[in-house]
C-alpha cells in the first residue's frame, strides 16, 4: 500500500529527519538512503521496519537537518603528511621546478587530516530509534487508511461472487434435467422404434451426471468465500493469506466453467471470473 510518514527529532546534539514513503510490491523491498555517519545502521533500520511492514516498497530517508557538533574535529596524520611531502618533492624534482611546496597543497593531500574517530561521536540506533518509531507510526497511519478503503471494495467483490455462486446453485439443477431430458431424446431418435435398454440409459445419466455435478466445486467456492470474507475483518496483515485463497477461489471457478455445459451457467462464469480479476488487482494494494 502507498502510504508517507516523516518525524524529526534531536539526536547527539543535531536534529533528524526521518521520511518513510511507501508503494505496491508483492514483497517487503527496502530501499535506504542514509547521511554517511549513519550508513552502519542501516541493517538495524531494515529489522526495524520489518517489524512493521509485510509488503510493499519503502524508501526510506534519514539526514542530518542540522549536524552535531563533533567534540574533536580534524585529526591530522604526521606520518601521512610526511609521505605525502615526499611524493610532492619527488614530484617537484621531475619536472624540474625549485622552491617550497605550498602548505594548502600539502593540506589537500588524501587523510593528511582526518575526521578524529572518538566513541563519543557515534550516533546509536538507541539515539536515532525514537525518531525512526514516529516516521513508521506515521506512515503505518496512512497505509491504515487507505487499507480500509480497500477492504471496503474488496468486500464488495466477495460479495458479488457469493451473489453469482448463488445463481449458479440456482441453475443448476434445471441444468441436470434438460441434459437428461436431451439424452434420452437422442437415445430414442437413434434407436429409431428399437427396443430401449432403460439400464443402459440409465446408466448413462449417471456419468452425466457425476461429469455434470458441480455440487463440490460449489461448496468448496463458498468456504473459500468465507474464509475471505473473515480474513478481512481480522486486524492484521492478510494479504498473503487472501493471495492464496483468490488462486483457490479461482481453480473452482474454472471447474465449475468447464463443467458448465449451459449457457446461463457460462455467462455467470465469465461474470465471475471478471469480479475475481478486480479482486485480485486490488488485493495487490492490500498488506
Amino acid at each position: 500500500m502507498t502510504g508517507f510518514g516523516a518525524a524529526d527529532g534531536v539526536v547527539g546534539g543535531g536534529r533528524l529527519q526521518v521520511e518513510i514513503r511507501t508503494v505496491n510490491h508483492r514483497f517487503l523491498s527496502v530501499a535506504a538512503k542514509l547521511a554517511s555517519d549513519l550508513l552502519p545502521l542501516e541493517a538495524a533500520l531494515r529489522e526495524r521496519l520489518r517489524q512493521d511492514f509485510d509488503r510493499g516498497h519503502a524508501t526510506v530517508h534519514i539526514r542530518w537537518t542540522e549536524t552535531p557538533v563533533r567534540a574533536n574535529g580534524l585529526q591530522l596524520d604526521p606520518e601521512r603528511a610526511r609521505e605525502a611531502m615526499a611524493r610532492l618533492r619527488e614530484l617537484q624534482m621531475a619536472v624540474g621546478l625549485t622552491g617550497d611546496v605550498p602548505l594548502d597543497l600539502l593540506a589537500r593531500q588524501p587523510d593528511v587530516f582526518r575526521n578524529r574517530e572518538d566513541a563519543s561521536d557515534t550516533v546509536t540506533w538507541d539515539a536515532i530509534a525514537p525518531v525512526v518509531d514516529d516516521a513508521v507510526r506515521a506512515c503505518k497511519a496512512m497505509r491504515k487508511r487507505e487499507g480500509e478503503v480497500l477492504v471496503t471494495e474488496l468486500g464488495r467483490r466477495l460479495e458479488e461472487l457469493v451473489r453469482y455462486t448463488d445463481q449458479v446453485t440456482e441453475v443448476a439443477p434445471d441444468r441436470m434435467r434438460r441434459e437428461r431430458d436431451r439424452l434420452q431424446r437422442s437415445v430414442k431418435e437413434l434407436l429409431a422404434g428399437h427396443v430401449l435398454d432403460e439400464g443402459r440409459v440409465a446408466q448413462e445419466l449417471a456419468l452425466l451426471a457425476d461429469k455434470l455435478d458441480v455440487t463440490e466445486e460449489v461448496v468448496r467456492l463458498r468456504a473459500h468465500l468465507d474464509a475471505a470474507t473473515g480474513l478481512l475483518s481480522e486486524n492484521r496483515a492478510v494479504g498473503k493469506a487472501l493471495g492464496f485463497l483468490a488462486q483457490e477461489i479461482g481453480r473452482e471457478v474454472n471447474t465449475i466453467g468447464a463443467k458448465a455445459n449451459d449457457t446461463t451457467m457460462t455467462h455467470h462464469v465469465i461474470a465471475m471470473k471478471g469480479e475475481l480479476e478486480k479482486f485480485r488487482e486490488q488485493l495487490e494494494n492490500l498488506e
